[in-house]
């Protein structure tokens, strides 16, 4: 199985050694390639790039970031994907112009990184939002009506963005976030797209009251990506798991042997990206090697 792991490191991206006064010298000079090189370095040959740089790194996604960015998968045979802006976009807001502008941020990233052959691209297809109303104490009809709203909303932002990329709609995969899962497998069927799942968003009940190997099942046939990291299972106490995700394997409740093995059973090919830091991603991997180490083979 192909293990990779998250551009997006916090303690790469701001060193606690920056001085405030050399802030802005700092986000000018942003080297990407010095940020995926340790990665590679680490053990991990697939990397998912942030979309969310374009908000702090002007020139995280520049042409010339992009030819250095190629050059290095040629010289150590990487393979990228790329997680796509989720931080102030609203691809499912009824405001108009909100959409408007959170397509143009999703598919400028795609535009950018085609270069890279990128093998998906992972959408949340609705934002902070839809999600506010989705926990928000509402009558069943009442919250039923808006997430319909919602989905309805992220439909069109995501016909916009095939449409003005020209990308293979099963190249575009939809996360499970804090939204229905009904909702959210209900349009990647529309548009015939794939799915990324998120094994700690499902733990935690961000996507609803499912169970996460029913929900796998579900998704077999369109899955693409996994994000792998831990969580409390939220049906044990009914509390949804806010800030108990993004764990290393092996300290929430996650089953990771029969996930490895139901994954191996399907002939999973796609990669498996750990949204972990690097030093809990290598523990999390010293955990699937004790317990199937033939899926680091």
């Amino acid at each position: 199985m192909r293990f990779g792991i998250m551009a997006m490191q916090m303690n790469a991206l701001v060193p606690s050694g920056v001085a405030s006064q050399n802030a802005m010298a700092y986000l000018a000079g942003f080297d990407h390639v010095g940020l995926v090189r340790p990665l590679a370095e680490a053990g991990f040959q697939t990397i998912e790039l942030g979309g969310d740089l374009t908000l702090f790194f002007p020139g995280a996604y520049t042409p010339a970031t992009m030819e250095r960015l190629a050059g290095l998968k040629a010289e150590l045979g990487l393979t990228f994907t790329v997680h796509l802006p989720l931080w102030s976009v609203e691809p499912s807001t009824p405001l108009q112009p909100v959409r408007r502008g959170s397509v143009e941020a999703v598919t400028q990233v795609i535009r950018a990184t085609r270069p890279l052959v990128p093998e998906v691209y992972v959408l949340h297809a609705t934002g902070n939002l839809a999600a506010e109303f989705y926990r928000m104490r509402l009558p069943e009809s009442a919250r039923g009506l808006l997430m319909q709203l919602f989905q309805a909303q992220a439909a069109e932002s995501i016909r916009a963005i095939l449409a003005e990329t020209g990308l293979p709609s099963r190249r575009l995969a939809i996360e499970t976030i804090e939204f229905p899962f009904d909702l959210t497998l209900a349009l990647a069927e529309q548009f015939d797209l794939s799915l990324c799942l998120d094994t700690g968003h499902v733990l935690a009940g961000f996507a609803g009251e499912i169970e996460l190997f029913a929900t796998l099942e579900r998704m077999l046939p369109r899955l693409a990506e996994i994000h792998l990291h831990d969580a409390p299972w939220f049906g044990r106490d009914g509390k949804l798991g806010y800030g108990k995700d993004h764990s290393p394997l092996g300290t929430g409740d996650l089953d990771v042997g029969r996930l490895l093995d139901r994954l191996s059973a399907a002939g999973f090919a796609g990669p498996l990206i750990f949204e972990l830091g690097v030093p809990e991603a290598l523990a999390s991997l010293e955990v699937v090697r004790a317990l199937r180490p033939a899926a680091l083979a």
